[in-house]
C-alpha cells in the first residue's frame, strides 16, 4: 500500500483499521460499514465521503475567462461570482479528456475541479494549451481535502458546525472562507454527485482529520467509494472512463446541456461537436433497468431483440433502492429509443432488459 498516493485521511484510515484498496493509484475506502448500509444513510439521512483524491487546479490572470472558454464545453461567459458549473474538456475529434466542476470566483479566479485518475492529464492539457495567454496555472491538489456530505439531513448536520446559514447557499453555489467546527478557512459548496442535497468542503489538507471526526460526532456516517458509485448510477449521473471517455463524446453521452456549441469563444472539439449535434451521433448512451433477474456489469454485451450485437454496458449494479439491476450502456443510436427492449449477456444468457429514461431514482 505504501506505493499508493494518501490523502489526508490516511492516518485515520491506518489507525481505524480500515481496509484500503487501490483505486486510481490512491488508496481508499470501498466501504467502512456496508455499501447498502451506507447508500441507504445518504439516501434516508446524511454520510460523508472522502474526495480527496480529486484534482484542483488554481487559474488566475487577466485572460482566465477567455483561456478556459477556449478549452471547456460550457459557456464560462455566463458564470457570476461563486457559481459552480459542470463542464467537458475535449480533443479535437469532440473525445472528452476529462468532464470538471469550474468554481469562479471573480473573473480573474478560476478552479478546476477534475477527476483523481485524470488530474496529471488535465494538468499538462492546460499547460499545453496556455500559449501565450495571460494567465497563470497552479496544481494545488496536494494542498486541499475534499470530503463530500451528502443525503437530506446534510444541511441540518452540517449547520451544528457553522454559524453561516447554510440555507442561503443554493444549488451550484459556493462561499469560501466558512469556519467549519474548528476549522477555518473553509470552501463550501453546494454540490454533490449522489441525487441528493449536499455539500463539497474544500479543507486546508491538514486540518482535513479533524472536520472528519466532527462531522463523525454530528451523526454523519462514513461512505466509500462502492455506495458512492451505486447512488450516482442511480442518480443517473455519468463517470469518466464509463459513459465518458476519449471516445464517448459529450453529446454520444447525453450529455449535450453542457455543450455550448454557439459561444461567442471558439473552443477545442467545437467542429466535431457541433457535427455530432446535426448530425446525430453513431452511438449514444442509454439507461436500461432488467426485466428479469441478474445484475448487468461494465463490459457486458448488449443485444437487440432479435439477437444483433449493438453494444456494451458502461455501468451496471443491483440498486439498494429499486430493488433491480441497472444499468448504462452505449449502443447504435437507431437502436436507442426509450422503452425498447434489449438483450444484456449475463454469464452466457441474454436477460431481457428495458431502455428507461433517467434518473433511475429520484425523491419525491
Amino acid at each position: 500500500m505504501a506505493e499508493l498516493k494518501k490523502t489526508p485521511l490516511f492516518d485515520y484510515y491506518q489507525a481505524n483499521q480500515v481496509k484500503l484498496v487501490d483505486f486510481g493509484g490512491w488508496a481508499m475506502p470501498m466501504q467502512f460499514s456496508s455499501i447498502i448500509k451506507e447508500h441507504q444513510a445518504v439516501r434516508q439521512s446524511v454520510g460523508m465521503f472522502d474526495c480527496s483524491h480529486m484534482g484542483e487546479i488554481l487559474i488566475t490572470g487577466p485572460e482566465a475567462e477567455t483561456y478556459l472558454n477556449s478549452l471547456v464545453t460550457n459557456d464560462i461567459s455566463r458564470m457570476a461570482d461563486d457559481d459552480v458549473q459542470y463542464n467537458i474538456i475535449c480533443q479535437d475529434d469532440g473525445g472528452a479528456v476529462d468532464d470538471v466542476m469550474v468554481y469562479r470566483f471573480h473573473a480573474e479566479k478560476y478552479w478546476v475541479v477534475c477527476n483523481a485518475s485524470n488530474t496529471e492529464k488535465v494538468w499538462q492539457w492546460l499547460k499545453e494549451n496556455k500559449k501565450n495567454q495571460h494567465v497563470e496555472l497552479e496544481n494545488v491538489t496536494q494542498t486541499v481535502g475534499l470530503i463530500a456530505v451528502q443525503g437530506p439531513q446534510a444541511e441540518m448536520v452540517m449547520q451544528t458546525l457553522t454559524t453561516f446559514d447554510l440555507k442561503t447557499l443554493k444549488r451550484h453555489k459556493f462561499s469560501q472562507s466558512l469556519s467549519v467546527g474548528e476549522v477555518a478557512d473553509v470552501l463550501v459548496s453546494r454540490t454533490g454527485y449522489t441525487g441528493e442535497d449536499g455539500f463539497e468542503l474544500y479543507i486546508p489538507a491538514q486540518e482535513t482529520p479533524s472536520v472528519w471526526e466532527q462531522l463523525l460526532k454530528a451523526g454523519t456516517l462514513a461512505c466509500g467509494l462502492g455506495s458512492r458509485d451505486t447512488l450516482r448510477l442511480e442518480a443517473g449521473l455519468p463517470l469518466y472512463g464509463h459513459e465518458l471517455t476519449e471516445t464517448i463524446s459529450p453529446i454520444m453521452a447525453g450529455l449535450g446541456f453542457a455543450v455550448k456549441t454557439d459561444k461567442q469563444v471558439a473552443f477545442k472539439g467545437q467542429e466535431a461537436l457541433t457535427h455530432q449535434r446535426q448530425a446525430g451521433p453513431v452511438k449514444k448512451i442509454v439507461s436500461f433497468q432488467m426485466l428479469e433477474r441478474g445484475i448487468p456489469r461494465q463490459n457486458y454485451l448488449v443485444f437487440s431483440e432479435k439477437g444483433q450485437e449493438i453494444g456494451y454496458v458502461t455501468s451496471g449494479t443491483q440498486s439498494p433502492s429499486l430493488k433491480k439491476g441497472i444499468g448504462m450502456a452505449l449502443v447504435d443510436s437507431d437502436q436507442a429509443q426509450i422503452g425498447q427492449q434489449l438483450l444484456i449477456e449475463i454469464r452466457n444468457k441474454k436477460i431481457p432488459a428495458e431502455i428507461i429514461k433517467k434518473p433511475f431514482y429520484k425523491k419525491d
